[in-house]
């Protein structure tokens, strides 16, 4: 992943594994020792990545550093994903509600404001119903589930076939997790302009 200019990464340990996150770093203030007391004092503005091949903090890259004067700005990759801890199960719902929770509590000591897209969207609203301490708002971006418009993802063929042992891994590593499988899911599910998904993504 790449790092943008004065960020930096830092980890925490989750009870699934180790969680790597971003954010701005004192070069962002420098040559303003006086901002950097500021700093401490911002409200925090969580960034969460949505799911699909090549997901990570990166995808708000772009995003982020512009709130990171007025806020304290956290983007993290979720478990699974980016450096974050890949586990060798497979993942369910619930790894993700108790992750998201842990994040929040160990990093934002005061209710945040949370900016998720996705599926990632739809899961930090069953986080926030049984949480609301947690946050102060919630800005979502298509939150969506895996019950969409009265089909089950689960229950279809593709899903069925990522699931088979050994072919997920193959499939994964020789047609989703490349550049032509990640840019091809961009350009299907993410963007409405196909055009607008750069080689650099």
């Amino acid at each position: 992943m790449i790092q943008p200019p004065g960020f930096s990464q830092e980890s925490l340990h989750t009870s699934l594994g180790t969680l790597v996150y971003y954010s701005a770093s004192p070069v962002f203030w420098q040559g303003n020792p006086s901002s950097l007391e500021i700093a401490d004092h911002r409200p925090t503005l969580v960034f969460l990545h949505g799911f699909g091949g090549g997901s990570s903090a990166y995808e708000w890259s772009k995003v982020y550093p512009a709130f990171a004067i007025d806020y304290r700005v956290i983007a993290p990759d979720l478990i699974g994903w980016g450096r974050s801890t890949h586990l060798t199960r497979k993942y369910r719902i619930d790894d993700y509600l108790t992750t998201l929770k842990e994040f929040l509590e160990q990093v934002c000591p005061q209710p945040t404001t949370v900016i998720a897209s996705s599926l990632t969207a739809a899961m930090l609203i069953r986080v926030a119903i049984a949480y609301p301490q947690l946050f102060k708002s919630l800005i979502l971006t298509s939150p969506s589930g895996l019950s969409d418009f009265g089909k089950d993802y689960s229950r279809s063929f593709f899903a069925q076939l990522v699931s088979t042992p050994v072919l997920d891994r193959l499939l994964y590593s020789l047609g989703l997790a490349t550049s032509g499988g990640i840019r091809s899911f961009l350009e299907r599910r993410q963007f409405a302009r196909s055009n607008r998904v750069s080689q650099e993504w």
